[in-house]
């Protein structure tokens, strides 16, 4: 018996924008948010394995996927400079607070030379993501305006430049293979639906995997499958949802730049709240407000950038 669904269209906004990737990008930030909640990923640890196999694997290809490397050399340079202003600031100012505050994986001692490892090799806290997307994307556009010769050897030499980075400790290989899958898809004009199909029945070879411990690597085989159906069971669900919830997520995946910056400064607030929720012992109540607040609060310090008129100096726009 076969499960209705509507097909995805790939349906494209006005603003040339795909919905289901922002609907995806919506999913995967706020999972994001969830479990850089301390609380809850020591609570539900099997939860986090599962959703960390997955979460920014699905985001990394997405971006490799969106990656346009048809602009001007000027056009481009231009872009991730105002990607690497915003990083820097809130990286700099992470990497002092958790030098200060009881931050895991933060740094262990304040030093100059600890920040500029922190902001040039090394991030922490959730940032790394916006290191390896800069780093990644800088290689690809250099390697297809630069090398001539096949798609496929222009692919085997930026996979090459990637494990390069591995090797020099600035990015980890199997995040940089994500991106690439997407550079892949992009150039070979793979649209989303023909990659990620929809289906509920992929929740059961999904199960099937997440079951055994051993496969929630993302690097792994099982966690590029554990990835790839995750996105598929996502999918499914988009045509489903009321078109309250469907605006509301789109609108969030639009804004996925904002909550990845500034929603570390409310998870780290969210320790000072968490014993006036203690009562619910399942942490639920706990995740649903802290969620909302960082995802609110991200938004609202976005939008007062904006209307205080200092948005070109930190978005370039």
């Amino acid at each position: 018996m076969k499960t209705a669904v509507p097909p995805l269209e790939n349906k494209r906004t006005p603003s040339g924008r795909m919905d289901e990737i922002d609907y995806l990008k919506c999913v995967c930030i706020l999972l994001m948010v969830m479990f850089h909640l301390a609380y809850i990923g020591d609570k539900y640890p099997y939860a986090k394995l599962v959703v960390y196999t997955f979460h920014m694997p699905v985001f990394l290809l997405i971006s490799g996927y969106l990656t346009h490397i048809s602009k001007p050399v000027g056009e481009f340079l231009r872009k991730y400079l105002w990607i690497f202003i915003p990083y820097a600031v809130m990286e700099t100012a992470y990497a002092v607070a958790s030098s200060l505050l009881p931050v895991r994986q933060g740094l262990e001692e304040l030093s100059l030379s600890a920040v500029i490892e922190a902001l040039f090799i090394a991030p922490v806290g959730p940032y790394w993501y916006l290191h390896t997307l800069m780093l990644c994307a800088l290689l690809y556009y250099a390697v297809f305006r630069f090398v001539r010769g096949k798609a496929i050897t222009r692919f085997i030499i930026l996979g090459l430049c990637f494990y390069g980075l591995e090797r020099l400790h600035l990015v980890a290989f199997e995040n940089a293979a994500y991106f690439l899958g997407g550079c892949i898809l992009a150039q070979t004009g793979v649209k989303l639906n023909r990659f990620f199909h929809p289906s509920l029945w992929a929740a059961v070879p999904l199960v099937l995997l997440c079951a055994v411990p051993e496969n929630l690597h993302r690097g792994s085989l099982a966690g590029v499958a554990i990835t790839y159906l995750a996105a598929c069971l996502l999918l499914y669900f988009y045509p489903l949802l009321s078109p309250r919830l469907r605006r509301g997520s789109l609108y969030i995946g639009r804004h996925t730049l904002a909550i990845l910056l500034f929603s570390p400064i409310f998870t780290m607030l969210a320790k000072s709240y968490l014993p006036l929720l203690a009562f619910d012992s399942t942490g639920i109540l706990f995740l649903a407000t802290a969620t909302a607040l960082a995802v609110g609060g991200s938004l609202a310090i976005e939008q007062l950038i904006y209307r205080l008129g200092i948005s070109c100096y930190f978005f370039g726009k």
